[in-house]
């Protein structure tokens, strides 16, 4: 009789997330990257005058109140975050941006660059794939804002890399999403313009459609960051 020993997938090589692969992988950073796979899908847009975050939120019974579950967050008067992954992760890493917006403008008297802090929270995130004792966050991040520069948004994800988007998505429909975006996107959209093809490539992730109780907006121009109440929801949801 033969005995079949079952392999671990690291082969031990993912006990610790400063230890490389012979084929110069870490498996610590990828096992982030599948977690992320697994949340709920998040897309960014950016249009003519800013940009607009949309969240798709998993409601998994009736009995939990909707409002409760937080994908997206206010980080400053011209910033917004949204999440996919593990929600826990995520709130560490809003509040040290939070925290980061609060120390540029105490020491510069001005608000944060979005590129800077992009940057800032990507350098945090790598330093948890470099040594051990600790793991990294098994969540990425849409970090859209709206500064001298122009609109910006930019993707991050576990292993502290970035990059800046017209139009991107994170989450399990990532994939559906972006290749939607490929076709329609253009230049120069109008804010109306943007949520549309926004709600219109999110909807492609679910099958029994949206709802303004699963779905939350928020747009960032130069007034700064506001969410969208249900009336205004509803309305461009009943246009889809």
């Amino acid at each position: 009789m033969v005995l079949i020993t079952m392999q671990p997938s690291g082969r031990g090589y993912d006990s610790s997330v400063g230890t490389f692969s012979p084929d110069g992988r870490l498996h610590q950073v990828e096992y982030a990257r599948e977690s992320v796979k697994r949340g709920s899908t998040t897309v960014g847009v950016k249009f003519r005058d800013g940009v607009i975050l949309i969240v798709a939120k998993r409601i998994p019974s009736k009995l939990v109140i909707p409002e409760s579950i937080e994908k997206m967050y206010k980080i400053d008067d011209h910033i917004g975050i949204t999440t996919s992954g593990l929600v826990a992760d995520a709130r560490q890493l809003v509040d040290r941006a939070r925290v980061q917006c609060q120390i540029n403008k105490m020491t510069y008297g001005d608000s944060i660059d979005v590129t800077t802090l992009v940057k800032k929270m990507c350098d945090y995130k790598q330093s948890f794939t470099q040594y051990g004792g600790a793991r990294p966050f098994g969540t990425a991040l849409l970090i859209a804002g709206v500064d001298s520069d122009g609109a910006h948004l930019y993707e991050t994800d576990p292993s502290g890399a970035y990059g800046s988007y017209h139009a991107g998505a994170i989450g399990s429909g990532r994939s559906e999403v972006i290749s939607y975006f490929e076709e329609k996107w253009k230049s120069g959209m109008t804010e109306n313009a943007a949520i549309k093809i926004g709600l219109e490539a999110l909807s492609q992730t679910f099958d029994d459609g949206l709802s303004d109780e699963s779905v939350e907006i928020c747009v960032i121009d130069k007034a700064g960051y506001r969410e969208l109440g249900p009336e205004d929801l509803e309305k461009h949801i009943s246009k889809l």
